[in-house]
């Protein structure tokens, strides 16, 4: 609780679920611009001058003039008309513009509240706002790994921009969590416990992050076996040991379906344990937990199987917001940090 006055906590608590959802709503585009290969079409920073998108036929054609210039379309987007680039323009536009958006209406409120509550005990939420400027800087790092010398960006750059997507929407969701949910309960689990999961669970979207930037899902389109077996037929084990695996597509997704499968059982064994002994107030959040696991492995093993197709794609996506979220939800329920 940042303070004793009711007013300004429900004040509070009410800007951190809105931003909650905007950033949510963030993410959803992000994944949507990166399945409609967009990212790469405003290829200048902007900070400010691209606030407001191109307003005539000639600011349209000097944005299709200088994505000309780089290899994707050169490479691969050679007969791309004005109508066609305007389409992941949008997408792109959309998603920096959701950026400034969270950027302002993070801020402003937070100096807001400054007034109202100590500094020092802000400063949690100013880490966030930090986390926030860092996120633009490191999207802008990965959009410019993909003008120079490749058709798409980085995928390592990429997973490091979507982690501190759910890195920002962690804390915020955290710290709604703070101010709302009373945690007096006698009988929970080892921190260290629902903390491992959680790593594993950011894990996981880390490597998906990579499956989607090599789309890697559009290979394999099989399940539980990968082509005829279980391992992938194109490789070797030895090669799942090395650095390399990591820029494989083949390798990246049978990763990624292992690692799922991993959580899987981790959650069951938590499980097990909670209602083994009893812990009853933790039954809620823990089943929570379980509903989204099933969801989202259901909907990665359908967008295998449709071959990464942009519907279920992005809906796997969205799920994994709901995922993290009550992952958040059960960590918190089982901690007395702050």
């Amino acid at each position: 609780m940042y303070t004793t006055n009711t007013k300004i906590n429900n004040q509070l608590s009410i800007w951190l679920i809105i931003m909650f959802w905007i950033i949510s709503f963030m993410i959803i585009v992000g994944g949507l611009t990166r399945l409609t290969d967009s990212g790469l079409s405003i290829t200048e920073w902007e900070l400010f001058s691209g606030f407001f998108p191109p307003l005539n036929q000639n600011d349209w054609v000097i944005y299709f003039n200088l994505y000309k210039e780089i290899p994707e379309f050169k490479l691969q987007n050679y007969n791309m008309t004005l109508s066609e680039f305007k389409v992941i323009f949008w997408w792109e536009w959309a998603h920096r513009f959701l950026g400034r958006l969270i950027g302002l209406g993070y801020l402003i409120p937070l100096i807001y509240f400054s007034f109202k509550i100590r500094f020092t005990k802000l400063l949690n939420l100013y880490f966030i706002f930090l986390l926030i400027c860092f996120q633009g800087f490191i999207g802008w790092y990965m959009v410019s790994s993909g003008l120079v010398d490749r058709v798409d960006v980085s995928h390592f750059r990429l997973s490091v921009h979507l982690l501190i997507a759910f890195l920002i929407l962690s804390l915020i969701y955290w710290n709604y969590l703070r101010i709302n949910i009373s945690r007096n309960i006698t009988n929970k689990l080892n921190t260290f416990i629902p903390f491992l999961f959680l790593i594993l669970i950011f894990l996981q979207i880390s490597i998906g992050a990579f499956v989607s930037g090599m789309d890697a899902g559009k290979i394999y389109n099989s399940w539980p076996l990968m082509g005829n077996s279980y391992f992938p037929d194109d490789n070797n084990v030895n090669n799942l040991f090395k650095v390399s695996a990591l820029s494989d597509p083949s390798l990246v997704q049978f990763i990624h379906r292992n690692l799922a499968y991993l959580i899987g059982i981790f959650y069951i064994l938590i499980f097990f344990k909670i209602y083994k002994n009893k812990m009853y107030e933790l039954y809620k959040s823990i089943n929570y937990l379980g509903g989204f696991i099933i969801l989202q492995i259901v909907l990665g093993i359908y967008t295998v199987l449709y071959g990464a197709q942009i519907y279920i794609a992005s809906i796997h996506q969205i799920s994994s917001i709901f995922l993290v979220s009550s992952c958040i939800y059960f960590f918190y329920m089982n901690t007395k940090i702050n």
